[in-house]
């Protein structure tokens, strides 16, 4: 049985997967700001997105926390799709954005990364891991998790991670603030430039959009200097409406699809959720993972990672998409942020009337001082235990439009 034809046989827990195929169109596929064309770089294409880090529910994992689940069918979807952003993210800081996998050929670094993901407790980013840190959150274990959610608990789990010292910014209030982020990836830079009381901002008034956007270049492993720019995964979580999602935010939606620093979005249908890493016309590309597979052990040096791997895209309009998403960047180098400050400004804050975020210099001054997440959290004794096991509703997010 060839890998193509294994995998087609994986089932949702409530029937058959369902795939598409990358339509003959002479439209742009963008795959997470990679431009191809399937009438000319489809192979390509069908590559860059087989090389993607795919996670899905798993059965038969050690029990979370000794006496917890040991299968997260159900509720470990939104839990999966951080992971695969984190992932992506990892992939960009250590590999490069160019790097494709192999069957069959062992990647030291590759390896290592996809191994921080695997379903044991010593893992780092392990659906133990996130599971047990999202009870700092409100979430017990097994309850499902809203973007926001996972994204403020895979902030808190980069920490421990000293190989890749990557480091997660969550932008709350649909809004990012290019000094706090400074502030964190750059040593030193708080002592001297950081603008917590907003000063700068009150004399600059305005956001700075410019007319001219720098040329975007791929994101390369070996520019990454932790000493000088500690790689970042910037995480923007938003609600783009109440119950549907406001199609005034559709075309900044695809633009941060298309930026070369994209690591995807986070969201997807009501209560299930998907990673989606590109899109083609009005149709949005995304891993899905909702297949419950049998946990696996890569301990051996050419043990068998074909389950995280998918061949087949899935779509879906883009008008379908939940409101709540997370929208993810990732820039290895300052200069990398900068671009994509200037892009932001250039095709999101400045081209829409209603753009879906905002991008500031400085901190506004009615806000409160900027402080980093510094890796302390309480104990398990002061965490608030909630009843039931009810969707996460994000009701912390301001809703915009």
């Amino acid at each position: 049985m060839d890998f193509l034809t294994e995998v087609s046989t994986f089932t949702y827990e409530a029937g058959p997967v369902t795939y598409d195929e990358f339509p003959p169109t002479e439209e742009p596929v963008y795959l997470m700001g990679t431009p191809y064309s399937t009438l000319y770089d489809l192979n390509e294409l069908k590559l860059d997105f087989l090389s993607r880090i795919w996670l899905t529910y798993r059965k038969n994992f050690p029990a979370i926390g000794g006496t917890g689940p040991t299968l997260d069918t159900g509720w470990g979807c939104m839990l999966r799709c951080g992971q695969m952003m984190l992932a992506q993210a990892l992939l960009n800081r250590h590999c490069g954005r160019d790097w494709r996998w192999t069957r069959k050929i062992y990647d030291e670094k590759y390896r290592k990364v996809l191994e921080m993901f695997l379903d044991k407790k010593n893992a780092y980013y392990s659906i133990h891991q996130i599971a047990s840190m999202g009870v700092s959150e409100g979430k017990n274990i097994g309850q499902w998790f809203g973007p926001n959610t996972v994204a403020q608990v895979l902030k808190k789990l980069v920490v421990f991670d000293e190989w890749s010292s990557l480091v997660i910014h969550v932008a709350m209030d649909n809004t990012v603030i290019e000094h706090d982020i400074k502030c964190l990836c750059k040593p030193g830079y708080e002592k001297t430039t950081c603008d917590i009381l907003g000063m700068n901002s009150m004399k600059a008034g305005a956001t700075g959009c410019s007319s001219r956007a720098k040329p975007q270049e791929k994101n390369k492993s070996s520019h990454v200097d932790p000493t000088k720019w500690k790689p970042l995964l910037l995480i923007l979580p938003l609600r783009l409406g109440l119950t549907d999602i406001n199609a005034v935010y559709i075309e900044s939606l695809k633009k941060c699809l298309s930026f070369t620093h994209s690591v995807g979005i986070i969201g997807g249908k009501p209560n299930q959720a998907h990673w989606f890493v590109g899109y083609v016309g009005d149709k949005l590309i995304y891993l899905d993972p909702h297949t419950t597979q049998v946990s696996v052990d890569l301990s051996e040096h050419l043990s068998n990672d074909d389950s995280f791997h998918c061949p087949h895209p899935c779509m879906m309009n883009i008008l379908e998409l939940d409101p709540s998403i997370a929208v993810g960047f990732y820039c290895g180098t300052e200069s990398e942020f900068d671009d994509l400050c200037t892009t932001i400004r250039k095709f999101i804050t400045c081209e829409s009337r209603t753009p879906m975020f905002e991008l500031y210099k400085d901190r506004p001054p009615h806000w409160p001082p900027y402080e980093p997440y510094s890796g302390k959290f309480p104990s398990s004794s002061e965490f608030a235990v909630l009843d039931g096991t009810g969707c996460e509703t994000d009701d912390e997010f301001e809703l915009i439009g």
